[in-house]
């Protein structure tokens, strides 16, 4: 399994096929997202080691000069964010308590908030979704106890906050089950 995220988002799709493609070359990394996103952007999202990742984002920002919009490695990360990366979470077929969405601006902050989120309390990460039809925007979704979602959510915000990304948060005690259906 993975143990860290590294994220490049670029400026030029052609430069994204190029910088994807070394950091591929360079380093023992599995692409986890590695696509177009919207306003004509390329996101690469790879997983591994520490030490693979570090090599992998440190050659990719050389490849991708003048063309890097930002760059992120989250070293450690909870194992959840995989799973909410993939789209591979399942809920119980139960009552799915309560909700808590964050919404960013660009992908690399929300990917940052949800390993905050998971790590600081009792929640399942249902989803994170970067850039793809949403306007170059993240969110992510986590499901729990009210007092649990609220945690997350404050501490999902604390990481993103000074970057002056985050577009809303919101808590849904008691959320109606039709929400959690694509999960169920």
């Amino acid at each position: 399994m993975p143990h860290a995220i590294g994220i490049i988002e670029l400026s030029s799709i052609a430069a994204g096929y190029q910088t994807q493609d070394t950091m591929l070359k360079v380093a023992d990394v599995k692409p986890l997202i590695a696509r177009t996103i919207c306003s004509g952007k390329y996101l690469i999202i790879v997983g591994g080691s520490v030490s693979s990742v570090n090599a992998a984002l440190d050659a990719g920002k050389i490849e991708a000069a003048g063309f890097l919009i930002e760059s992120l490695n989250i070293p450690n990360i909870d194992q959840q964010v995989f799973k909410a990366l993939s789209g591979a979470v399942e809920l119980k077929k139960m009552h799915p308590k309560s909700l808590g969405i964050v919404e960013t601006f660009s992908a690399a902050p929300i990917i940052e908030a949800a390993d905050a989120a998971v790590k600081s309390a009792d929640v399942t990460l249902c989803r994170v979704h970067v850039s793809m039809a949403i306007g170059g925007k993240g969110f992510m979704l986590v499901n729990g106890d009210t007092s649990a979602v609220q945690a997350a959510i404050d501490a999902a915000v604390n990481t993103i906050l000074e970057s002056g990304m985050l577009v809303n948060k919101v808590v849904i005690p008691s959320a109606s089950e039709e929400l959690f259906q694509e999960f169920i």
